[in-house]
């Protein structure tokens, strides 16, 4: 007797043995595949309405190496700082946080650090329910005006928000 995803009943009861499924290319298995996080052209054009109010800053934008999407997520981001002129330092990846949090999250070196473009930012992924966290991380060396950006591992309730439609 024949299950989802090529799964084989060895028993004869219908009930299929864990060690027996074998996920093959049918819809159900591929539908259960996590979608990557990505920033819709929409979502980049608010963002680079909104920012460009705060012409010249500095931003560093990290990536959990673990995460198979955040490369891509990071290089949404950094595209667009990078548009509006803004100095990028591109630290790529940083495991010393990756352990730290799930999904997007600002790094500050301390309470009531993060600066006012960070606050925008901030309020322009919540219309689209992306949350950032803070971390905050004492060594961090970032200009008073500037921000570090780092993109986590997807959080599992946040995932399906975050992903592009």
């Amino acid at each position: 007797m024949a299950s989802g995803c090529g799964a084989q009943s060895r028993n004869g009861t219908g009930i299929i043995d864990s060690g027996d499924v074998r996920c093959g290319t049918t819809a159900w298995c591929i539908a259960m595949q996590p979608i990557p996080r990505k920033l819709t052209i929409h979502q980049k054009a608010v963002l680079i309405q909104v920012l460009l109010a705060f012409p010249g800053q500095e931003v560093g934008v990290y990536y959990c190496a673990s995460a198979s999407d955040a490369p891509g997520y990071a290089q949404d981001f950094l595209t667009i700082f990078k548009a509006i002129g803004w100095k990028v330092n591109e630290e790529a990846t940083s495991e010393s946080l990756s352990d730290e949090f799930t999904g997007l999250a600002f790094v500050a070196t301390g309470p009531d650090s993060l600066p006012p473009v960070a606050e925008a930012l901030r309020d322009v992924l919540r219309i689209y329910e992306i949350e950032v966290g803070t971390l905050y991380h004492p060594s961090c060396n970032m200009r008073s005006s500037g921000f570090i950006l780092s993109v986590g591992p997807p959080a599992s309730s946040n995932f399906e928000r975050n992903r592009a439609s």
